[in-house]
C-alpha cells in the first residue's frame, strides 16, 4: 500500500499542523483502490487527477473516510464516474450534490 500525505496546514490559526488529505493506493494486480481520507479540495485536485492517469482504466475511488469537499472535487467525481472510475462508499451528501450539479449542467 502506498499512501501519499497532502499538504500538512495550520487549522483554525491555532497554529497545529494537520494532514488534510491522505491518499492510500491499494493495487491487486487487477485494478487499482485510491482511499481518500479527510478534506478533498479544490488545491488537491491536481495531485488526484495524477494519481488517477498513473493508475489507469480500472480504478476505484474509495470516498468512506471523506469527510468534506468541494465544488471543484464534485465536478472532478462527475467526470470521473462518466469516464468509468467507480465511487465506492460514496455519502449521501455527496451524491446529492452530484445530482444537483448534473441537472444544473443540462
Amino acid at each position: 500500500m502506498a499512501r501519499c500525505l497532502l499538504p500538512l496546514t495550520p487549522e483554525h490559526g491555532g497554529g497545529v499542523l494537520q494532514v488534510t488529505l491522505k491518499i492510500e493506493t491499494v493495487s491487486d494486480g487487477k485494478g487499482t483502490t485510491l482511499r481518500l481520507i479527510g478534506r478533498v479540495k479544490a488545491e488537491y485536485l491536481e495531485e488526484l487527477q495524477a494519481q488517477v492517469r498513473r493508475h489507469g482504466p480500472r480504478l476505484v475511488l474509495d470516498l468512506e473516510e471523506v469527510t468534506l469537499v468541494d465544488v471543484a472535487v464534485v465536478h472532478f467525481l462527475i467526470a470521473g464516474e462518466a469516464e468509468g472510475i467507480v465511487l465506492q462508499h460514496c455519502a449521501p451528501y455527496i451524491r446529492l450534490w452530484m445530482g444537483r450539479e448534473r441537472a444544473r449542467r443540462e
